[in-house]
C-alpha cells in the first residue's frame, strides 16, 4: 500500500488534525514530517477536545503507530509535557517513535527567536517565539543538535560549544543579554535522554519496511502550503517545507511510494501572524467568521485573521502539491450568511490575474475579484451525505471544486470526528 500525504492548502489551521484523525482508523502509521511545537491541531473525539502541538494526531487512534520524522525540530520539554497531558487523559503514548536524525530545539533557540523578533520591530514576521526558526537555521548551518547526539555526551558538548561560540557573541554584544553556559544546556538536554531512549529508532527504515509489508503510512504535514519557506508568502513563512515534497525529505520515504496527496481546505480563509492576505475582512463578516468559527490559534492563543475563500490560492496549492483529493472543512461556519463572496482572481494595478501573481509585491497589492454565491440558513451539522446538504451549500461546494480543478472528497460540517460527509473514498484499497 503506497503512502498518503495530508497537506494544508492555505496558511494553516484548516483542520488537518481532524482529517488525520478521521483517516487514522484505516492507517497503520501517522508521521509528522516537518515543523515543531509551533503549529497545533485541534481534534474532537466523542465530544472531547484534544489540542496537539508536536505529536501527530494519529496518536489518538489506538491501532496507529505515531512517528516524529527526521524533518521535525523537537523541543524536549514541550514533547514530554504533551505526552503527560495525553497520558493523564487515558491516551497511551508508549507507541510513539522518534527519528534519531530529528533536530532538537535548545533553550538558546527560543531566546534568540524572541530577541530577534523584537529587534525587527515593524518588520517582525509574527513567529511563535518557540525557537523553530533558529533551530532550522542551525540545521542548515550545520550547527544543529540531533536526537542521536544525546547518546554521545562528548559529541553533544562539542556541538553545543560550537553553536554557542557564535550565539553568545550575538546575545551579549548585540542584544545585551547574558551569555548561555555550555554545561547548563548539556545538563538540560541530557536530563531527557533516558526517557526518550525507548522511542528513538531509524524511522526511515521503520516506515519503508511498513510500506513493504503493505501497511498504510499517512504523512501529516504541519503548517501549510503558504507557510512553506520556498512556496509560501516569503518572508512571512515557517522555516521548513510543509508541502508534499517536504513530506519525502522529512520522512525518508521516496516520492514514488506516495499514491495520494490530500489537500485540507477551509471553506473560507484564515491566517495567523503578519503577511499579505488579499481577502481579509475588517467588517462584521470578518468578526462573524472569527467568532462562529472559533478562530483562535491552538498554539498562540492569537485571534486568526479571517477572510473569504480564495480560489486562486487553492488552485496554486493543488498545482504545487499535486493534490489528488481535497477535504473541505468548516462548511457549517458559513451557515446564516445570505450571500457568500468567493475570490476568483485579483486586480493588480488594473491588471486582472486569474492565478497567483508571480511576485510578493504584486500579491501584497492584489485586490480580490469576487463572485457571489447564495448562502443558506439550514443547520448542516447532522448531514452525512452530500444530498442531505441544502441546495445552496451543495452549489457552493460544487463551485469550489470547479475552481480548484480537484475533486472534493470529504466535507466537514462540525468539529467532531463524526461530523464529516464522505463523497469519495480517500484511501481506496485500504482495509477498514
Amino acid at each position: 500500500m503506497p503512502a498518503v500525504v495530508i497537506v494544508g492548502a492555505q496558511w494553516g489551521d484548516e483542520g488537518k488534525g481532524k482529517a488525520t484523525d478521521l483517516l487514522g482508523e484505516r492507517v497503520d502509521y501517522v508521521v509528522k514530517p516537518n515543523g515543531g511545537n509551533n503549529a497545533g491541531h485541534t481534534v474532537v473525539v466523542d465530544g472531547e477536545k484534544f489540542e496537539l502541538k508536536l505529536l501527530p494526531a494519529g496518536i489518538l487512534s489506538p491501532q496507529v503507530t505515531p512517528v516524529i520524522g527526521n524533518g521535525v525540530v523537537i523541543n524536549l520539554e514541550a514533547l514530554f509535557e504533551e505526552i503527560g497531558m495525553l497520558e493523564s487523559r487515558g491516551v497511551d503514548a508508549s507507541r510513539l517513535r522518534i527519528s534519531a536524525n530529528a533536530h532538537i530545539v535548545a533553550p538558546y533557540h527560543q531566546t534568540l527567536d524572541k530577541v530577534t523578533e523584537r529587534f525587527l520591530g515593524k518588520r517582525a514576521i509574527g513567529t511563535t517565539g518557540r525557537g523553530i526558526g533558529p533551530a532550522y537555521m542551525d540545521k542548515i548551518g550545520r550547527l544543529g543538535i540531533r536526537v542521536q547526539d544525546l547518546y554521545d555526551e562528548s559529541i553533544l558538548r562539542q556541538k553545543i560549544e560550537g553553536a554557542l561560540r557564535q550565539k553568545n557573541e550575538l546575545l551579549v554584544k548585540l542584544y545585551n543579554r547574558r551569555a548561555v553556559e555550555v554545561e547548563e544546556i548539556v545538563e538540560t538536554l541530557l536530563s531527557y535522554a533516558e526517557r526518550l531512549r525507548p522511542m528513538v529508532v531509524d524511522t526511515t527504515l521503520l516506515l519503508n519496511d511498513a510500506l513493504d509489508r503493505g501497511e498504510v503510512v499517512l504523512m501529516e504535514g504541519g503548517q501549510a502550503t503558504y507557510l512553506d519557506v520556498d512556496h509560501g508568502t516569503y518572508p512571512f513563512v515557517t522555516s521548513s517545507n510543509p508541502t508534499a515534497g517536504g513530506a519525502c525529505t522529512g520522512t525518508g520515504v521516496g516520492p514514488t511510494r506516495i499514491d495520494r496527496v490530500i489537500g485540507i481546505v477551509k471553506a473560507y480563509t484564515t491566517r495567523v501572524g503578519a503577511g499579505p492576505f488579499p481577502t481579509e475582512l475588517f467588517d462584521k463578516w470578518g468578526e462573524y467568521l472569527q467568532t462562529t468559527g472559533g478562530e483562535v490559534g491552538v498554539n498562540t492563543g492569537r485571534p486568526r485573521r479571517c477572510g473569504w475563500y480564495d480560489a486562486p490560492m487553492i488552485r496554486h496549492a493543488a498545482r504545487i502539491n499535486g493534490f489528488t483529493d481535497i477535504v473541505l472543512t468548516k462548511l457549517d461556519v458559513l451557515t446564516g450568511i445570505d450571500e457568500i463572496p468567493v475570490c476568483t482572481g485579483y486586480d493588480v494595478d488594473g491588471v486582472i490575474h486569474q492565478d497567483m501573481p508571480m511576485t510578493q509585491t504584486e500579491f501584497h497589492h492584489a485586490v480580490p475579484v469576487y463572485e457571489t454565491l447564495p448562502g443558506w440558513t439550514e443547520d448542516l451539522s447532522e448531514a452525512r451525505t452530500f444530498e442531505e446538504l441544502p441546495k445552496n451549500a451543495r452549489d457552493y461546494v460544487t463551485r469550489l471544486e470547479e475552481l480548484a480543478g480537484c475533486r472534493i472528497s470529504a466535507i466537514g460540517v462540525g468539529p467532531d470526528r463524526s461530523a464529516t460527509i464522505a463523497v469519495h473514498d480517500l484511501l481506496p484499497g485500504a482495509s477498514d
